[in-house]
């Protein structure tokens, strides 16, 4: 039988293909802690960017305390993804002990996707989640799908997502949990602190809890886990624009010039570099910006807006000048992206701003032209855009308050462990009683003693000797 020849161009194009999925895994980033776990489930489950999350029982790490119990969708669909088909569920308080071979910061992702077995509805639980001695969650509950990513700086070789239901009557569960070393330079310590009438700096960033609320693509369409080098959802910006009176949207089909010590692949990926929005400057009348971002936000937080620029749309360096506002206030003014990125075009950069959101539960992100900037020059761009919650001085991320969650249930660790803490508690108390008795009987045996002993006397005259010491407990002769 003759063998078929692949055409050409089909031959071509499946080398392409190897060579770009090649290239892929040969550059993304490898954490040194990453612990993917499947809560609830039997097996591994696949995901289609690549990554398999175990089972969350008989692994070394992490460790499971308090086993709560394991549900599975009866008759999952098709189209159900792989996470959301188990989940484990606690009763009681409950803890994952993770160990951490790598200190610095750590991604946390929890996975709740709420489903009915004929015991459980898990669109009616309602619990805490803690990580370690922050609080992630208060009060949490979801008839909906949902994931919550979170950043947090780790120095100690263990950490502890703890799991409590909020009243006797509820429970908790989860379905997946991702803890994963960030790359060092993805979140850093200063940012600027944008306040009503200065800008400062604000530092300790790496050292605070952050939660992420928005990750957004400027400009362009919706990125995938399988697009990012660490597994990102940016999703498109058309849902939070409210005012873009004279903006476009830009694309560029370049490279994207990454720099040694500028935003990198981790930071964000080409995909949001090379589409943006860009404005010729005009502005609505009254105002000073080109184009707006709304979002939603809880208040009595300070907020990490990460905005990430990348110059695809000017013809020449220094040719684009602009001011940045956040909620009305001027957060960065004539900012020069040519003079910022070592006069590169297309190359990215990002700038880190920390903003206190007092009362209003919107979070408004502005850009206007500068008075630098030339009117037939591009007069405002942003590619992408993050914001994050900053815990605040309690510790908490969910709550002005931090939860603190009681010890957990011995008997639902296990007979032996039960055992264990009721023979320990049975032996300090027998020491306590016995402690006590021994007590009792030498404060009754130095009583006896006192009540019975003889003080030295003068015998001449039949006195109290001024000069004899008082020694209880000891007869004296005379």
């Amino acid at each position: 039988m003759a063998s078929r020849r692949i055409p050409g161009d089909l031959a071509t194009g499946l080398v392409l293909l190897f060579s770009l999925i090649s290239t892929l895994s040969a550059v993304r980033f490898s954490p040194p802690d990453n612990h993917l776990i499947a809560c609830g489930a039997s097996s591994a489950a696949a995901l289609g960017d690549g990554r398999a999350f175990l089972p969350d029982s008989g692994l070394s790490s992490p460790v499971l305390r308090s086993h709560g119990r394991q549900i599975s969708l009866s008759n999952p669909s098709l189209d159900a993804a792989p996470l959301h088909r188990n989940a484990r569920v606690f009763a009681c308080p409950s803890s994952y002990e993770f160990e951490i071979k790598y200190k610095g910061t750590h991604r946390i992702r929890l996975h709740f996707y709420p489903f009915s077995t004929p015991e459980y509805n898990l669109s009616s639980a309602r619990f805490h989640v803690l990580a370690s001695d922050i609080t992630l969650l208060s009060y949490f509950g979801t008839s909906s799908p949902v994931m919550k990513e979170y950043f947090v700086n780790l120095n100690e070789g263990k950490l502890v997502i703890s799991f409590s239901p909020a009243d006797r009557s509820s429970f908790a569960f989860v379905n997946a949990i991702e803890v994963v070393s960030a790359p060092k330079d993805l979140i850093l310590d200063a940012g600027r602190l944008v306040k009503p009438d200065e800008i400062t700096e604000f530092h300790g960033l790496s050292k605070q809890a952050l939660e992420t609320l928005h990750r957004v693509n400027i400009g362009g369409p919706k990125v995938t886990p399988f697009n990012d080098t660490l597994w990102r959802t940016w999703v498109s910006d058309v849902e939070f624009l409210k005012l873009s009176s004279a903006s476009k949207v830009v694309t560029y089909s370049g490279r994207i010039k990454y720099q040694k010590y500028g935003a990198s692949r981790e930071v964000a990926p080409d995909n949001v570099y090379n589409t943006a929005r860009a404005t010729s400057g005009a502005t609505v009348p009254g105002s000073n910006y080109s184009m707006t971002w709304e979002f939603p936000v809880s208040s009595g937080y300070n907020y990490l807006v990460r905005m990430h620029f990348c110059d695809i749309a000017s013809l020449a360096l220094n040719q684009l000048y602009f001011n940045v506002y956040l909620n009305g206030y001027l957060a960065y003014q004539d900012f020069d992206l040519s003079d910022s990125t070592g006069q590169i075009l297309a190359s990215p950069y990002y700038v880190d701003f920390v903003v206190d959101i007092d009362v209003s539960e919107l979070l408004s992100i502005s850009i206007g032209p500068s008075n630098l900037s030339n009117p037939s020059w591009i007069q405002g761009l942003l590619n992408g855009l993050e914001i994050m919650k900053i815990n605040n001085t309690m510790g908490s991320l969910d709550g002005k308050s931090p939860v603190i969650l009681v010890s957990e249930d011995p008997v639902g660790r296990g007979f032996g462990a039960f055992l264990r803490s009721l023979t320990c508690g049975f032996a300090f108390m027998s020491l306590s009683v016995i402690a006590f008795v021994l007590f009792v009987r030498w404060r009754s045996e130095s009583r006896s003693l006192m009540s019975w002993s003889r003080l030295p006397v003068d015998v001449s005259n039949g006195k109290l000797s001024k000069d004899s010491p008082v020694i209880p407990g000891k007869l004296v002769d005379f």
